[in-house]
C-alpha cells in the first residue's frame, strides 16, 4: 500500500501564490509518474501538471507559465508552486502517484485532496 499526504491548500486573493506539497510513503520500488489534478464542483477531475520518471514535465494549457511542478525523489515528494492565481483556479487539488512494487506491480494512488480557493 502507498499513502499520499497533501498539504498547502487555502484561501488566497487573485494574483497571489500557494505551494502544494504531497509526500508518498509505503512499499514501492519505483515511482513512475507524479501528477497533480484538480476538480471543481460539477466538473471532471482534470490533469494540471505531471512529471514522469524521465523528468519530462507537462502542464495543462490553463496553468502553463503560472504553475511549476517539482519533485524530490530522495524524499518521494512532489510540489506544485502556483503563482498568478485567478478565481478559475479554485478547486480541490489532488496528488496522484503511479508506482511499481515487486509484490503488486503497477498501482495508482490518490491523495485526500486539498482545497484551493482564490477570491477576486
Amino acid at each position: 500500500q502507498v499513502q499520499l499526504v497533501e498539504s498547502g491548500g487555502g484561501l488566497v486573493q487573485a494574483g497571489g501564490s500557494l505551494r502544494l506539497s504531497c509526500a508518498a510513503s509505503g512499499r514501492f520500488s519505483m515511482i513512475k509518474i507524479m501528477r497533480w489534478f484538480r476538480q471543481s464542483p460539477g466538473k471532471e477531475r482534470d490533469l494540471v501538471a505531471s512529471i514522469p520518471q524521465d523528468g519530462t514535465i507537462d502542464y495543462a494549457d490553463a496553468v502553463r507559465g503560472r504553475f511549476i511542478i517539482s519533485r524530490d525523489l530522495a524524499k518521494n515528494t512532489v510540489d506544485l508552486q502556483m503563482s498568478g492565481l485567478v478565481p478559475e483556479d479554485t478547486a480541490v487539488y489532488y496528488c496522484n502517484v503511479v508506482v511499481w512494487a515487486f509484490q503488486t506491480g503497477t498501482g495508482s494512488y490518490w491523495g485526500q485532496g486539498t482545497q484551493v480557493t482564490v477570491s477576486s
